[in-house]
């Protein structure tokens, strides 16, 4: 069965997954360069690059029929990561194309600058639609409408899984009901009366933010099945002999298994860890459910053969590894997000893209994608399109590592500011103002990042020349400069004593 591993064949062929794709395959256009009428930017939060049914390492029991659609009939960009792995400043990542130390979102709890531009403005100016469906997130006190879109339809902050509260254009409406079907219905909607206008759609689903909630009808659905265990999870020397001492300490307080929260957010002890991966589960689940009904209408109503759907996670997200549930970190589980693309007719069904492709790069392939040049006097992006990656043209000169940077947070005191450099093979991690030590990884002999070489003989110059690099990169488009934030909000200091 074409692009189906053995591991999946059984629960597959029950949702006609492999047959759809050996019917579809080889029938597709050639993939052109003409633009893209429109575009659909569908965008999560906290969903795993791995929780995607067809993936190698996704749980068996996991149904995604169609993420999988988009794979089956699109491309998988298999090497997707964030250059910082939190909600706020990876969305303004996104729309701006540019490093966090340039737009400079740091954290959760303020909202943008005020003379950032955003990639849908120069949509605008080309005479396109732009929408915003659904969760915003950068600031928690304002749902009012933002600049570069036509059409708004969000919430607060983080807002709520169920009965939410959106702001339309200005007007406040309660919904009963699930978010994520909410913001499918809003969608739904706007699509049904753009008519043949060229629009841009960003949709922004809250789920799967922790905590993960399901909807009702999918509550419980993965009880039955055994969660498996990350190698990394277990409390054993072998796990945190090498590892820097924050690593340890972090399964301690909040975003660590072994944590107890406080105040506002009191839960001691945490919910078990299977029914915490199982909720996520479910979550993920009806996620793609609802992303299911954008792909069906898109389809149904002939859409699809002029639009781009993009669809991707705001960042990773931790389910035991290390002892960790969250993000913030420069491992993998944190860094690395599900990105897709579908595209019936332009996109080759089953494309693998092995290149590295960043959020930093959406902005520039969606007005690459919509033939829409950046004006000559807009902030500079520091993304590439990857545009032809999809369509099947070979690059040579793509890049060969990322960046990623995290600044140490007042209200979650228990991730340090971390400074990385990934290549194809190797990590280093910078960890700035504590007394600890650096990583380095071989992420080819250990996939894991167990076993820490900082300080192995062997890899001292190696190390080095990474730091270097990764130093003069940032030092040359003005990363070194570190914010001190005014405290804001409730702290989450407080941790378990250790075993």
């Amino acid at each position: 069965m074409i692009g189906c591993s053995k591991k999946k064949i059984t629960r597959i062929l029950s949702l006609g997954i492999c047959t759809f794709s050996l019917i579809t395959f080889g029938q597709e256009n050639s993939p052109n360069n003409e633009a893209f009428k429109n575009v659909v930017l569908i965008l999560s939060d906290d969903h795993r690059y791995d929780f995607l049914g067809f993936h190698q390492d996704s749980p068996d029991f996991l149904e995604t029929p169609n993420f999988d659609r988009m794979f089956y009939k699109g491309a998988h960009m298999e090497n997707a990561f964030v250059t910082t792995s939190l909600c706020s400043p990876s969305r303004a990542t996104i729309l701006t194309g540019q490093y966090m130390h340039h737009h400079k979102v740091v954290d959760n709890q303020r909202a943008i600058p005020n003379n950032t531009r955003f990639f849908s403005e120069y949509l605008q100016e080309e005479g396109i639609l732009t929408a915003y469906i659904g969760k915003w997130h950068m600031g928690h006190d304002n749902d009012e409408p933002r600049k570069g879109f036509d059409h708004w339809a969000s919430f607060k902050g983080q807002g709520v899984y169920f009965d939410p509260v959106f702001n339309i254009n200005g007007n406040k409406r309660k919904f009963d009901g699930y978010n994520a079907d909410v913001t499918t219905g809003l969608a739904l909607d706007y699509l049904k009366q753009v008519g043949e206008k060229r629009f841009f759609l960003q949709i922004g689903y809250k789920a799967v933010h922790y905590p993960f909630q399901p909807a009702k009808r999918h509550h419980g659905r993965y009880d039955k099945y055994k969660v498996p265990l990350p190698q990394t999870m277990s409390l054993t020397e072998r796990n945190y002999e090498t590892q820097s001492n924050w690593i340890r300490e972090r399964r301690y307080g909040i975003h660590g298994i072994d944590h107890m929260e406080t105040g506002p957010l009191d839960n001691d002890p945490v919910p078990s860890f299977p029914k915490l991966y199982r909720r996520f589960a479910e979550t993920v689940h009806g996620l793609d459910e609802n992303v299911g009904q954008i792909l069906n209408y898109l389809d149904n109503s002939g859409l699809a053969k002029d639009t781009l759907v993009l669809y991707l996670g705001d960042n990773g997200f931790a389910l035991g590894e290390h002892g960790f549930y969250d993000k913030r970190d420069a491992f993998e589980e944190s860094i690395r997000i599900p990105m897709l693309a579908y595209a019936p007719g332009r996109i080759k069904s089953e494309t693998k893209i092995k290149e590295m492709v960043l959020n930093l790069d959406i902005a520039q392939t969606i007005l690459a994608a919509m033939k829409v040049q950046k004006p000559n006097n807009s902030p500079k992006m520091t993304g590439r399109s990857f545009l032809p990656l999809m369509l099947g043209q070979t690059q040579s000169n793509w890049r060969k590592h990322l960046l990623y940077e995290y600044h140490w947070e007042w209200n979650f005191p228990a991730t340090p500011t971390t400074l990385a450099i990934r290549t194809n093979r190797y990590k280093y991690i910078y960890y700035h103002g504590i007394w600890d030590k650096n990583g380095l990884y071989d992420l080819q002999t250990d996939p894991y990042e167990r076993h820490n070489l900082i300080r192995i003989p062997a890899f001292n110059e190696l190390a080095s020349n990474l730091k270097k690099q990764l130093f003069d990169e940032l030092g040359e488009m003005g990363g070194l400069n570190i914010p001190i934030r005014r405290p804001k909000d409730f702290q989450f200091y407080d941790r378990k004593l250790r075993r």
